[in-house]
C-alpha cells in the first residue's frame, strides 16, 4: 500500500483580513470594504485562530449576514493567541504556535484573523504564519484593507523606501527621543517612518510630534480609514503648526514622518 497516498492531505492556512472600523461608534458596511471572494473563503473556514474570540464571533455573525457559513458560529473552533502575545509580539521569548495549526495538519482548513487589516502586519499572528511555513501548512494571504499601505498612498511620501515603527513610548521623554530617531532617519535616507498609537493617547503623541519636529518635516496622519468620516492630512510640520487642522484623534489613526 502506497501510505503517501493515503495520509491526509492538510489544510491551508488563510489569512482573513478584517475591516478597519474596530472599535469605532459606526461600522462601514462589510461589502463597500471586503472582497466578495474574501468574504466567500471565510465564510467556509471551520476553524480560526484570533486574538479575540468574542469579537472575532461579531466579525463572522456580520459576514454570515452577507454570506451564510458552511459552520454555525456556535460550532467553529476558535482558537486565541496567548495574552503575551499581544503585549510583547510574536518573536519575543520561546511562544510555539505550531500546536495552534493542529487542525490544519488534521486537514481542516484554519483562518488567521485580527481585530483590523491585515493579520501579521501591524497586528499579531506572524508566528502562527512562520510555525505554518515550518510544518509544511499551505499559508494564502486574502484581499482586504491594509491601514499602513492605505495611509502610506494618502501621504504624499515615499512609499518605496518606508519602514514601520509599531507603538512609540508612552513617557515623554522617551517619546521625544524616539520622534526625533525616526525624524533623523527619515531626512538622512528618504524613508517614510510609520507608527501608530491607540485613540486614547493620539492627542498626546500628535502635540509631542509638532513640539519635537523640525519645521520642513513632513507629517501625514489618517484617521478612520475606510470609514465614511475617513480624513487625510499631510503637510509640513510649520504648515500644522500655522493652520492647527481639526483632527479626529477618536478615530484609529495611522501617523507618518518623512519628507
Amino acid at each position: 500500500m502506497n501510505t503517501t497516498a493515503t495520509m491526509k492531505a492538510k489544510g491551508k492556512l488563510y489569512l482573513i483580513p478584517a475591516p478597519l472600523d474596530f472599535g469605532c461608534d459606526v461600522q462601514a458596511p462589510l461589502q463597500d470594504v471586503m472582497p466578495l471572494a474574501t468574504l466567500q473563503m471565510a465564510a467556509r473556514l471551520p476553524c480560526w485562530i484570533c486574538e479575540n474570540a468574542k469579537s472575532t464571533r461579531a466579525y463572522l455573525k456580520r459576514i454570515n449576514d452577507l454570506q451564510p457559513l458552511t459552520t454555525p458560529v456556535q460550532s467553529l473552533q476558535i482558537q486565541e493567541l496567548p495574552r503575551e502575545v499581544h503585549k510583547k509580539g510574536d518573536h519575543h521569548g520561546n511562544f510555539d504556535a505550531r500546536p495552534l495549526l493542529m487542525a490544519a495538519l488534521e486537514g481542516r482548513d484554519t483562518g488567521l484573523v485580527s481585530e483590523a487589516g491585515m493579520p501579521a502586519i501591524a497586528d499579531p499572528g506572524s508566528s502562527v504564519v512562520r510555525a505554518a511555513h515550518d510544518l509544511g501548512v499551505e499559508v494564502i494571504a486574502l484581499t482586504g484593507p491594509v491601514s499602513l499601505m492605505l495611509a502610506l498612498a494618502s501621504s504624499g511620501m515615499s512609499g518605496q523606501n518606508f519602514a514601520f515603527a509599531g507603538y512609540l513610548p508612552q513617557d515623554a521623554g522617551e517619546r521625544s527621543q524616539r520622534i526625533r530617531e525616526l525624524e533623523s532617519l527619515a531626512l538622512k535616507t528618504g524613508q517614510t517612518q510609520m507608527f501608530i498609537e491607540t485613540p486614547y493617547r493620539n492627542t498626546a503623541l500628535l502635540q509631542a510630534l509638532l513640539q519635537t519636529l523640525q519645521g520642513n518635516t513632513r507629517l501625514a496622519l489618517s484617521c478612520g480609514l475606510t470609514l465614511e468620516k475617513a480624513w487625510n492630512f499631510s503637510a509640513q510640520a510649520n504648515h500644522w503648526k500655522k493652520t492647527k487642522p481639526v483632527v479626529p484623534l477618536d478615530l484609529p489613526t495611522v501617523f507618518g514622518i518623512g519628507r
